[in-house]
């Protein structure tokens, strides 16, 4: 892809996040005074998946929820609220974004390629089914007839929608996701630090750029970055644990990554409530609450793991809030704000159709201490270290790890400890934080969530989607407790070299990535594909390794209307699904694990693929069998001949491409 076509998309695709940002910002003033700038960020875009959404369900053009923007612009160009001296005193949080996106951008475009390790494929099946055709619900695009009422997808409707209003296209907009992530976390926590620290205020960026400590321990033993990153990726036996830099690198663009941006902007109002809420007038209360309502509201849809970590949080605070204040609009936000959240997305629920969760387990076996600290043992540290006091004083308390110790929970036990001495004093934000991290961390190790996965792999996904909501939680939490202990002590250096070391270190982060130069694709799997191939498009690598794939996937995408299609299914995590996953068109069937996962095991289990095999070697079924599924198009490119004997009917097909190795036919229509 030219550059200048990429700088382009760069370009338009941060002028609209600039602009949904500016248009908002002066509306969210009553409640936020000076910090309604930075939480316009991520405000504007959960308000943007929301209007978009909403135009998806009624099946309206998305670009018409600019219109909304459009309007909040104009009133506050109207009313004065854009001031050119007050912008430029704001520049600061403009930067902090700029640095967290540019950071985040730089590794993805030294590593851009979409393969299918991982969930790329997944994400980005997602987010091109949702570009080609945006309506709600979406359609599924490994299951033709099916739609995403199995899985949350509010945040690959969200940066669909992006891509579409602007439009970069799908294999740019997936490479766009982790720097507009990362930008607009960057600046919650540059919120959140400024909101509680006097000094310091940079310190809690670093929960998104931190490495536990088994990281050094693996690099020390020989293996190479990626290897280390790897190789704690599956430290916890039968799960999985993704802390938030290594799913940068990996550039998965998964939906609880998506989301991380609304946790730590949900952090900041519940850090704001509880520092500003006596006050606040009633108008900012009410302005406040609402913010919340939108934040837990839109958690569901976009990730509902992270839902079952803060639905009880925000709960739990906002009854601690009115025990505290007393006040009638503390009150009212304890009922107002689970109702707004949840009649926000009421047609998401009404459409809703998981597998689901089939109850709560327990009785795995304890996690390895050493594992769990070679997991958290940083964080834990600094918390140990804020209640050594506390522990001198009272070290009574040290025995509620004892039980844990002699029930073979030794993690637990390690828990225990910090969480008994934080209930006890008097509770600051930053101990609450780390007080909700070392819950999340209890129940992983007591409990797990029943799903489909099975066995020795029971856990894998409580321990995947919740430890990295703890990551959040207790990581922020104890980076706070840090920057506050650093805020009392006088600093080592003038406010000068200060400022200098900051930009240093600034640059230095910029430049990382292109100094790691990590290959994801080698170090995990061995894909072949461009060394060097430094770009924002995620299948330019197709145009090297596979040409004639890549054209025909061209033309696939040139292609108008409501087509599904039939390609060869052999699986997860191979070269197949990869022509439905790079088009966005259904297919009959593409990673049948996955769709294992989110719609149980039915009769189309062994019917889908065993139609598909008979569509590509039983030419009397061949057509009766494309109409079954509304199938206009099949795909015959060397994966397809790999796995069946090809064999077509010598009717009712249309040869519509024939390049480089690749075949598509439509299907006539009225022929079976």
């Amino acid at each position: 892809m030219d550059p200048i076509l990429q700088a382009s998309y760069l370009l338009l695709w941060t002028g609209l996040l600039k602009g949904l940002q500016l248009a908002l910002w002066p509306r969210l003033r009553p409640a936020l005074g000076s910090y309604a700038y930075p939480a316009a960020y991520p405000a504007s875009l959960l308000l943007f998946a929301l209007a978009t959404w909403y135009c998806g369900l009624l099946w309206i053009p998305v670009a018409l929820a600019l219109l909304v923007f459009v309007a909040l612009g104009a009133w506050g160009l109207r009313r004065g609220d854009y001031r050119i001296r007050e912008l430029r005193g704001l520049l600061t949080w403009d930067a902090v974004f700029l640095l967290g996106f540019l950071f985040a951008l730089s590794v993805r475009f030294v590593n851009p390629p979409i393969n299918y390790f991982s969930e790329q494929y997944m994400n980005h099946a997602f987010l091109a089914a949702i570009m080609r055709n945006p309506v709600v619900p979406p359609l599924d695009p490994w299951f033709a007839g099916g739609h995403l009422t199995v899985y949350y997808y509010l945040g690959h409707w969200m940066m669909g929608c992006l891509g579409i209003v602007t439009g970069v296209p799908s294999e740019v907009v997936f490479n766009l996701i982790p720097a507009t992530v990362y930008g607009i976390s960057f600046v919650m926590l540059y919120a959140i630090g400024s909101l509680l620290l006097r000094r310091w205020r940079w310190l809690p960026l670093a929960v998104l750029l931190l490495i536990p400590p088994s990281v050094p321990w693996f690099l020390a033993t020989g293996w190479n970055l990626y290897g280390a990153f790897q190789e704690t990726n599956w430290i916890v036996p039968g799960a999985r644990f993704e802390f938030p830099l290594f799913s940068l690198f990996l550039g998965n663009a998964h939906a609880f990554e998506m989301a991380a941006f609304n946790q730590f902007l949900l952090i900041f109002l519940l850090g704001f409530a509880w520092l500003r809420w006596g006050g606040l007038d009633a108008r900012g209360r009410r302005g406040l609450a609402l913010l919340i309502a939108v934040s837990i509201g839109s958690m569901p849809p976009l990730s509902s793991w992270d839902a079952l970590v803060y639905g009880p949080a925000v709960a739990v605070f906002l009854l601690a809030l009115w025990a505290r204040e007393r006040d009638h609009d503390a009150r009212t936000a304890v009922i107002a704000v689970p109702v707004v959240a949840f009649l926000a997305y009421l047609p998401y629920y009404l459409l809703l159709e998981p597998a689901g969760v089939g109850g709560i387990g327990w009785g795995f076996p304890p996690t390895d201490p050493l594992i769990f600290i070679a997991i958290w043992g940083g964080f834990l540290a600094v918390v140990y270290a804020a209640v050594a006091r506390d522990i001198r004083k009272s070290p009574v308390y040290l025995a509620v790890a004892l039980p844990f110790f002699a029930a073979g929970y030794a993690a637990l036990g390690i828990v225990a400890v910090p969480l008994a001495y934080l209930l006890r004093r008097d509770r600051s934000f930053p101990d609450l934080l780390c007080i909700a991290g070392l819950l999340v961390l209890a129940f992983c190790d007591l409990f797990y969530l029943r799903e489909m996965l099975q066995g020795d792999y029971s856990r894998f996904n409580t321990i995947f989607k919740f430890y990295f909501d703890a990551w959040v939680l207790l990581g922020t939490g104890s980076l706070l407790l840090a920057g506050r202990w650093l805020a009392a002590r006088r600093p080592v250096l003038p406010e000068g070299a200060r400022k200098g070391a900051l930009v240093v270190a600034a640059v230095a982060l910029l430049a990382a990535p292109f100094a790691l130069n990590v290959d994801i694709g080698w170090g995990l799997l061995g894909i072949g594909y461009p060394s060097g191939y430094d770009t924002l498009d995620g299948l330019a690598y197709l145009d090297a390794s596979r040409p004639g794939e890549a054209a025909a996937i061209d033309y696939l995408r040139s292609l108008e209307g409501d087509h599904r299609l039939v390609e060869a299914e052999n699986g997860d995590y191979g070269y197949y699904s990869r022509v439905s996953t790079f088009t966005g068109i259904p297919t009959i069937l593409g990673q049948i694990g996955h769709e294992l996962t989110w719609r149980g095991d039915g009769a189309w289990y062994i019917e889908r693929p065993a139609d598909i095999r008979a569509i590509y070697e039983n030419p009397e079924e061949a057509l009766e069998l494309m109409e079954k599924y509304n199938a206009t198009l099949l795909y015959v490119g060397e994966p397809e001949r790999e796995r069946y004997d090809v064999r077509l009917p010598d009717r009712g097909l249309a040869l519509i491409y024939d390049e480089g190795g690749v075949r598509i036919y439509e299907r006539l229509s009225g022929l079976t």
